[in-house]
């Protein structure tokens, strides 16, 4: 999928705008992928192949995703695709698309579960963990 340069504009200028670190932020969960604070929730990104899974948890429960929708934007250099997220779990969604899995690669995740308001996290999947974390 092609994006305009004003949507992509959009997107890094959020994406700057991201705080570096949150207060329970965790290098990596139980499923191996990174962690993100998105209001009260915890969420996971795993991230195979051409395959996103976003794992939803508070306070170390599992948060049921049934009738659950999202979506996630993957940046990778220039590049920018779209990925459509769908219950595949008792609390992951998950989603294929054409990306490119490097280094640099950013991925905003936006979610809504049922009943709430929608909740966003920004993940750096493939960056290097800081010292410390």
């Amino acid at each position: 999928m092609h994006l305009d340069t004003t949507t992509l504009a959009v997107v890094a200028f959020t994406l700057a705008l991201a705080p570096a670190t949150y207060a329970d932020e965790r290098a990596s969960g139980p499923n191996g992928g990174q962690v993100k604070d998105a209001g009260k929730y915890h969420l996971e990104l795993v991230v195979k192949e051409n395959v996103l899974t976003v794992y939803v948890t508070a306070k170390d429960a599992k948060v049921a995703t049934k009738g659950a929708s999202g979506s996630a934007t993957v940046l990778t250099g220039k590049n920018t695709a779209s990925v459509k997220l769908e219950p595949s779990a008792e609390n992951a969604l998950a989603g294929s698309g054409k990306f490119d899995s490097a280094p640099d690669m950013k991925v905003v995740v936006s979610l809504t579960l049922p009943g709430q308001n929608p909740i966003q996290a920004r993940f750096t999947p493939r960056a290097k963990a800081k010292a410390g974390k």
